[in-house]
Parts: structure tokens; C-alpha cells; sequence
């Protein structure tokens, strides 16, 4: 029901309105405050988990150590340690290389800190990984060690059984395929040491706590961030079926692909060992999110609905859908989408998923008149994956975007043909600065990492 106090939304706001929710959306997935929702310190108790199925760690007995990774590595170590205070036996983070600055703070932190290569791993990455495997080897049985694992920790946490360059070249390859990101990850899975469980193994004989911020469509445990704290078994056969999905052996060289069946091989020994003591809690998602976007939009005068927290799909795809869906939506409605997209990329333009959805669903859209289709990361960084991010993290259109477009000589689907929708939304702004509303969204990376979000408004005639 829309509140008393609402307005009636105009079309003409309609860009501040998307900004509004887009601040919403992040400050609802703020790791720093998950982690308070989850982490509370009692006396000389600490508990993690939420009400009855909280468990009690005892700050008397229990040396604890911290390891976080991930976009919102640093957000959720400064979580973790209003908590924890002063009792925190050592640990390490492993933030993404151009990210977030360190916090002042984190000066005296007493905690390694390191920086990785993300979405392509790099030397950072392996070298923090070793750091943090050489750290447990000194656990006892009864310590305690908090892995705070968020997005991006695939990249930031891993030893693979094949050299770094190989890796690299593996996950690039995947990365243009198309595939969803548990596709990916069931491959990264299968040969990387510390994923699978790994980590858990690592903290062993110490008790295993995995604090996690789900990126993952479903909050599938063993995909967010490869898995590091959840024990899996048998995951050759699921890793060979993806490689041959994509025909990956026809793309690496002879001695590459050898190199990969030897480290598939070794793997099947490498998730044998026995099971660690742990346990796992998801402490935010893209539904949360969600819904805090869906009540931001309320406030604004919409009536508004969650339609999915699970969609998928191929960005073009959904961006024509998201326009059948805005053809249909009855004036003074909002309709939210909540989940990832991919790319299968053919073309040599640069773009993201979130942007190319945006395009599709701008060129379906066409001549709709007082309709506005935000999609966007709630990291801030939307593709392309390879070779770097664009600084944009994603695009709002309205059914005038395609012909505005055209009106400057800009071809919305030659540009959508190329993967090129950074290209064309960058055009569009530059050619209509100062007479109209731009079209990228961009927030910088927000330290967070919940899947993206579609947002589609329908103003009061």
C-alpha cells in the first residue's frame, strides 16, 4: 500500500528517483553491518549466528584468528573487529587490488594485509593465499578462526594446481564464454587447493567459522567465492562436463591443455582428506537488497513488487524482457529483479552486462513513453570482466533512449551487435550533456557484492 505522505513520482525526476534507489540498494548490503547482525560480543563470549542457532565462543579458552577476502574484505574486517576488540590472535586480508583504500585504522590492525588481482587472479593474490595457509598451520584444537569470504574471493584467495599464467588464461576464456558463474566456479573448484573446503582444512585442528556475503543467485554455499569453507567431494566429473560445454580443450594450446588434465588428476586426491569443523552462515544476499529497494520505491509513490531474487539469463536477453515486462506495467508501478546476467561475448566493444541489458531492453523499449529501466552491480563495477572493468556500474534508459540515440547519429544496434554498450552510452552522454539526464550509472566500487539489480518504474501518466 503506498503511504499517505508519498507523491504521485514524475517522469521528470525519474533519474533522480533510480539514483535514490541506488543508494538504498547499497546501504542495505553494507558488510560492516551484516557482520554486527552477526557477530556480538558478550562479556568474554562471542557468538556468531543469529538467535537460537548462535554458537558461543569462549574468549577465555578460544584464540581467535580472522581471514578475510573479497570486495567487501575491508568493510566486514572492520565489522568483525568492533567485536572482537582486542582479542584477535593474528590473522590477514586480501582486498582487491584498485579497490577501496585501506581504512586509517587498519594501521594498527593486527592483521596482515594484502592486495589481489580481480576478476584474473594474479601474483598478489598467491603470494596473500600462502601467507594465509603458513598463519593456520599454527591453530590448536581449540582455537577459532573467522573466514569473512564476499565476492570476488574466487580471484583474491586461491592456489591452483596449474602456474599462475595458465590459470589466468583459464578463467579468461570462461570469463568471454558465457557461462554462469557456477559453471566457472565448479571448474576453479575442482583444482585450486584452498577452494572446496580448502580453507576450512587449512584452519584445522581450530574451529571453522564461515561469515559469507552472498553473491551467488540462491546463496549456493560451495559458489560463493569457490567455496573456501565448504567441504565438497567428487568435483572432477562436474568440472570436465563444463570444460566440454565450452570446448575449452580447443582453445588452449597442447601443453596447456596437458597441464590441465595433470592438475584434474591431482585433484581427485585433493578433497579427500577428512572434514574440518565448521560452519557457515550467510549474513546478506541480493533478496535484502532487494528489498530495500522495493521500500525505496514505495517511499517514492510506486506500488511495488519483488518479482525474482533469482533471475538469469543472457544480458540481451533479459533486457528485452525487462521491456516486455515495463510494456505491461500499469502506471505508478515498480517491478524489481534481483540476480546476475551474462555476456556471451562475439563482439570487440566494451561494455558490462549490466549496460548491455540496459541497451537491449533501451532498443525494445523504444517510443514507450514515461518508463525508466535501471539495471545495475551493487559493486560498482559492471564488466567488462576481461581485460578491466569499465567505471561504470550499469545504465538507466527510458523508451526514448534509442531514438534520442539515433537523433546524434549513434546506431543503438550496431553498438549492441559489438558488446560495445559502454561505447554507446558514453556517446549518448557526451552528445546530450547539459540537455538532458545521463544515462551511466556510476557509484565507484562500493565495497560490497550482492548480484545486481533491474529496476523498471512506470510513471503516472
Amino acid at each position: 500500500m503506498m503511504p499517505q505522505h508519498a507523491a504521485t513520482p514524475r517522469f521528470a525526476d525519474y533519474r533522480r528517483h533510480t539514483d535514490e534507489l541506488v543508494r538504498a540498494t547499497v546501504a542495505a548490503a553494507d558488510p560492516q553491518v551484516a557482520i554486527s547482525r552477526f557477530l556480538r560480543r558478550d562479556g568474554r563470549s562471542l557468538w556468531v549466528g543469529r538467535g537460537a542457532e548462535a554458537e558461543r565462543i569462549d574468549l577465555d579458552r578460544s584464540r581467535v584468528y580472522l581471514i578475510a577476502a573479497g570486495k567487501a574484505a575491508i568493510p566486514m574486517t572492520t565489522g568483525a573487529l568492533a567485536a572482537l576488540g582486542n582479542d584477535v590472535a593474528g590473522g590477514a586480508v586480501i582486498a582487491k587490488a584498485g579497490g577501496p583504500e585501506w581504512p586509517a585504522e587498519a594501521a594498527h590492525w593486527p592483521l596482515a594485509l594484502y592486495r589481489g588481482g580481480h576478476p584474473l587472479p594474479d601474483a598478489g593474490s598467491m603470494a596473500a593465499t600462502q601467507a594465509v595457509v603458513e598463519l593456520l598451520a599454527n591453530t590448536q584444537p581449540e582455537d577459532s578462526v573467522l573466514c569473512l569470504i564476499s565476492g570476488g574471493a574466487s580471484a583474491l584467495l586461491t592456489q591452483p594446481l596449474l602456474p599462475l599464467e595458465d590459470w589466468r588464461k583459464l578463467v579468461e576464456l570462461f570469463l568471454k564464454s558465457g557461462c554462469t558463474i557456477r559453471e566457472l566456479n565448479a571448474v576453479r573448484r575442482a583444482i585450486d587447493r584452498v577452494k572446496a573446503g580448502g580453507l576450512a582444512r587449512a584452519c584445522a585442528p581450530a574451529a571453522c567459522y564461515g561469515l559469507i556475503l552472498s553473491d551467488v543467485i540462491g546463496n549456493a554455499l560451495p559458489v560463493i567465492g569457490g567455496g573456501p569453507t565448504v567441504p565438497e567431494d567428487d568435483l572432477v566429473v562436474g568440472a570436465v562436463t563444463v570444460l566440454g560445454r565450452y570446448d575449452i580443450a580447443r582453445q588452449l594450446e597442447k601443453p596447456e591443455w596437458q597441464r590441465l588434465a595433470l592438475a584434474l588428476n591431482q585433484a581427485r586426491y585433493l578433497h579427500k582428506a577428512a572434514r574440518p569443523s565448521v560452519r557457515n552462515v550467510i549474513i546478506g544476499d541480493v533478496r535484502e537488497a532487494a528489498t530495500a529497494a522495493l521500500v525505496g520505491a514505495i517511499r517514492l509513490g510506486f506500488v511495488g513488487q519483488l518479482l525474482t531474487a533469482h533471475l538469469d539469463g543472457e544480458a540481451r536477453d533479459i533486457g528485452r524482457l525487462a521491456a516486455g515486462i515495463a510494456r505491461d506495467l500499469p502506471p505508478g508501478q515498480c517491478c524489481i529483479l534481483g540476480g546476475e546476467t551474462t555476456v556471451t561475448v562475439r563482439g570487440k566493444g566494451q561494455g558490462g552486462r549490466n549496460q548491455e541489458l540496459a541497451l537491449a531492453a533501451a532498443v525494445a523499449l523504444e517510443r514507450q513513453p514515461r518508463v525508466a529501466i535501471l539495471s545495475f552491480a551493487t559493486d560498482g563495477e559492471d564488466g567488462p570482466p576481461v581485460p578491466g572493468a569499465t567505471p561504470a556500474a550499469g545504465a538507466v534508459i527510458t523508451g526514448e533512449t534509442a531514438q534520442l540515440a539515433r537523433s546524434y547519429g549513434i546506431d543503438p544496434l550496431a553498438h549492441l551487435a559489438n558488446n560495445d554498450s559502454y561505447t554507446f552510452f558514453t556517446r549518448l552522454d557526451e552528445a546530450g550533456r547539459g540537455r538532458g539526464e545521463p544515462h551511466l550509472i556510476t557509484t565507484g566500487p562500493t565495497a560490497t557484492n550482492v548480484n545486481d539489480l533491474v529496476i523498471i518504474l512506470s510513471y503516472p501518466n
